[in-house]
């Protein structure tokens, strides 16, 4: 028993130094340390100064060592063991590495530091050791240590405590923008892009000058990234992309020139790669694709570079120089892209920042330390006057001071003896014992004096500067101008326009069209100013060539950048840009419209719906489509519901059997609706009495029909309070009535006569709301178009049967009509043969059918 309780006390001590945890957890916790260890202190840079703190730590200890532009150069082991032994834990390489890096003209757009000896090249060959190169400080990377000595920015202990280093640097320099970054993180990763800083410079002023300037106003002044190496941009698209979100795909382009040679023969000199390419393998590769055939046309490479890039490809006699052009940018690394993702600390967190964003942590930066900066210069100002007060003092009463220290029996007698006599402070009379006995002359009193007067002034600079923030970035702004002046030069890669920038809407202008579809689904598309506007009860002019007992149904105005919904009779929806539509003559017969959109050959266009654009979210959402039938049905849907176009279409409306769609229109949810029956009635009733449904709902019923053989012809809805409805029958009379004529009545009833339907005038066949501003274009099935002015048809009742608006041949009719916005022209009216008329003869035939 006694053993067995010696045994468990011998468990006690033991136990209490274990402690049991989950694994899981544990290594969740180690592992993020790791992680955000990896983030903030090895692979992201610091948003202020654009520097990982490896590169940080290398040029502060360069910095203490003395290597100045201005100073002899000094052993790279010099320098990575100062860098090493005082601040960064880790391998020589690493320090080395990211030496060398700084040094290559090829790797930073602007070098920060001067090397001497092999430093690499542009074919990936290694730099030599670090016992054999030489560096120092170039004159930007002083700019960016400038007034590190001034308070300017936080010092952190190193890894043993035993000094102090920057936690970030006082740069002049827009950094993170000019330089760039690279890294990978655990999770995340960064890939920022370097720039021009001549151009940086003129954005941050622009910037400094008005906060809410827009990242399009900032891109006025930054065109896109300026890699080293040069080479061309090629897009803008990627460029936009990574200005205004963070994150773009820029597309680089080798700069390439096509030359013919004494003896005949192409060549392509390539003198700019794109960057971060290895030159040797990328020739190497080409070789390689040359010989399995997959690039053909080229004779011989020839790497012909010294300090410039020059490489030479011959082209065969018979092989076209362009083509194999294209061909390198396709298969080899003459064309490569940089995917930019700019994700960088600030205030110790990663953040995937835009521009504007990296403009602005820069200034906020750069104002933290002109402040820090001129309150460590004024206290330093403050303390000097302070002592120099004291000597004033001490001149004023020389020979009082002399005496009292000669009498003195020690110094420290001497400093109480001042301090009691003259009212001076400890370190004003610690500074008249340390006087020599030269600051006595006149010459120099007359020096301290000055001294003094000036050191004033700058104090009340020095304050004014803390009191006006204006003052403060007036500041900033004449460093950056200086910087600009110092170290500003011409962009290196150019930036050209490619041909996914370039959207058929770049070559087309948004001119008015008319755009004609016929029965048999041909359409086509020309120019509004083709149709000349004419009197009422002119014979017109030819609108088409008719073909095969084909005629045009639909004439539709627009202008080139709209987008067309177009709706078929079983309720399908198809979309097309007005100015993909091919363009035509206006007698020509157009084009197949299955051959522009996947419209099955079974189904015929019945509606259209013009659209500005399907990307403003608020107008798709505030906006409708309201659609009828032939049998009376009515359905509301909202615009946003048809705002993601496919190629084969959705489902508009769901068409019970025996039914058709007829038409479509496009409201803010507050119009009134107007539909119209081919017996001559018609149906006024509010949109609001009919709720929105989904895209596949059949709807509700809209207008009774008077009769098994009556059909609805047209809807309408009205906006305008200037709109009058206009109809017209197929023996081509119509005429117009005010709306208030049509009674609002409840949605689904018989409606109200709109037209007196004879013999004489024919049914009904379509419906209209017009205005005196407006143009009428009529079209009948033989393809005689006439264009009139709304404003000769007087306004009339609903239960007239009108006038004639276009004379028809004999067993001719109405297909379709439509309106158009009125042009300033002359009113013409012509005959058979085309020659004019008299222009009473309108009123005179007005007369008539009246």
């Amino acid at each position: 028993m006694a053993e067995e309780t010696e045994n468990e006390n011998n468990l006690v001590p033991a136990n209490d130094r274990i402690v049991k945890i989950n694994i899981e957890d544990q290594m969740k916790s180690a592992y993020i340390d790791y992680s955000m260890s990896v983030i903030v202190s090895r692979a992201l840079p610091d948003a202020r100064d654009g520097l990982k703190p490896v590169h940080r730590r290398v040029l502060y200890g360069m910095d203490g060592l003395g290597v100045a532009s201005s100073k002899p150069y000094k052993k790279s082991a010099r320098i990575v063991g100062e860098v090493l032994g005082k601040y960064h834990p880790h391998g020589d390489s690493s320090v080395y590495d990211t030496m060398v890096r700084m040094a290559q003209h090829w790797s930073l757009r602007y070098p920060l530091v001067d090397g001497q000896g092999n430093y690499g090249s542009l074919d990936g060959d290694p730099p030599a050791a670090m016992r054999y190169t030489e560096a120092r400080l170039r004159k930007m990377a002083e700019e960016m240590l400038a007034d590190l000595k001034k308070d300017t920015v936080d010092f952190q202990p190193n890894f043993d405590d035993s000094e102090e280093e920057p936690t970030v640097l006082p740069t002049r320099i827009p950094n993170l923008l000019v330089n760039g970054a690279s890294g990978i993180a655990v999770g995340m990763a960064t890939n920022m892009a370097p720039h021009n800083l001549t151009e940086v410079i003129d954005g941050t002023i622009a910037y400094i000058d008005n906060r809410d300037i827009e990242i399009s106003e900032l891109m006025q002044f930054i065109k896109g990234p300026d890699f080293p190496t040069g080479g061309i941009i090629y897009g803008h698209n990627g460029v936009r992309d990574a200005f205004e979100t963070g994150r773009g795909r820029i597309v680089m382009r080798a700069t390439a020139e096509i030359e013919t040679t004494k003896s005949g023969k192409e060549i392509i000199i390539v003198t700019e790669i794109p960057f971060l390419v290895n030159k040797a393998d990328m020739i190497k590769r080409t070789v390689d694709l040359i010989n399995e055939k997959k690039i053909e046309g080229i004779s011989e490479i020839r790497d012909e570079s010294s300090k410039d890039v020059r490489i030479v490809y011959e082209i065969k006699r018979d092989s076209n120089a362009n083509v194999v052009l294209n061909n390198l940018y396709k298969h080899t690394s003459l064309q490569s892209s940089f995917s930019v993702n700019n994700i960088a600390l600030v205030k110790g967190r990663p953040v995937m920042m835009n521009l504007k964003d990296m403009i602005q942590v820069f200034v906020e930066h750069r104002h933290e330390v002109v402040v820090r900066r001129t309150k460590f210069e004024l206290a330093e100002a403050e303390k000097r006057a302070h002592i120099l007060e004291g000597y004033l003092i001490a001149l004023d009463h020389l020979d009082e001071v002399i005496k009292l220290i000669r009498s003195s029996d020690t110094p420290e007698d001497a400093r109480i003896g001042l301090i009691e006599k003259f009212g001076l402070s400890d370190i004003q009379a610690r500074a008249i014992l340390d006087m020599t006995l030269r600051r006595l002359t006149g010459l120099e009193r007359d020096k301290i004096k000055e001294e003094y007067a000036e050191l004033m002034k700058t104090i009340e600079y020095l304050r004014q500067i803390l009191d006006d923030e204006s003052l403060r970035y007036k500041i900033i702004k004449d460093e950056l101008v200086e910087v600009k002046e110092k170290f500003g030069d011409e962009r290196r890669s150019v930036i050209v326009h490619s041909a996914e920038d370039m959207t058929m809407e770049d070559f087309i202008d948004d001119e008015e069209i008319v755009i004609t579809i016929s029965h048999n689904s041909y359409v086509k598309r020309t120019p509004l100013s083709d149709y000349k506007r004419q009197g009422r009860g002119g014979k017109g002019s030819i609108g088409s060539n008719t073909r095969d007992e084909d005629f045009t149904e639909h004439i539709i105005t627009a202008t080139a950048h709209n987008y067309m919904l177009l709706f078929t009779e079983a309720g399908r929806c198809f979309w097309l840009r007005a100015f993909e539509i091919p363009e035509g003559s206006r007698t020509s017969r157009g084009r197949a419209l299955q051959n522009i959109i996947n419209v099955p050959k079974e189904e015929k266009i019945k509606a259209f719906i013009l659209v500005k654009n399907l990307k403003d979210q608020e107008y798709l959402e505030n906006n409708f489509i309201i659609m009828c039938t032939k049998q009376g049905t009515i359905k509301k849907t909202s615009l946003e519901a048809y705002s993601r176009p496919r190629a084969n279409g959705i489902n508009a409306i769901n068409i019970n059997e025996g039914d058709q769609l007829i038409e479509a229109c496009l409201t803010s949810g507050t119009s009134e609706i107007v539909m119209a029956l081919r017996s001559g009635r018609a149906i006024r009733f509010n949109e609001s009495t009919v709720r929105p449904m989904g895209r596949t709902a059949t709807g509700v019923r809209g207008i009774t029909l008077s009769s098994a053989t009556d059909e609805v012809v047209g809807m309408i809805s009205l906006n305008n309070p200037e709109s009058t409805v206009l109809v017209v029958s197929e023996k081509g009379y119509g005429k117009r009535t005010d709306i208030e004529d049509y009674r609002i009545t409840n949605r689904g009833g018989k409606g109200v006569k709109t037209i007196n339907v004879t013999d004489k005038t024919g049914e009904l066949v379509a419906i209209k709301d017009v205005t005196n501003d407006e143009d009428l274009m009529i079209i009948n099935k033989s393809g005689i178009v006439i264009r009139i002015g709304v404003d000769t048809l007087r306004v009339m009742g609903r239960a007239t049967q009108g006038v004639r608006l276009i004379t028809l041949k004999e067993n001719d009719e109405i297909a379709s009509i439509t309106k158009v916005v009125r042009e300033e022209e002359e009113e013409i009216i012509t005959d058979e043969e085309g020659e004019n008329l008299a222009s009473d003869s309108t009123e005179q035939t007005e007369n008539n059918e009246d």
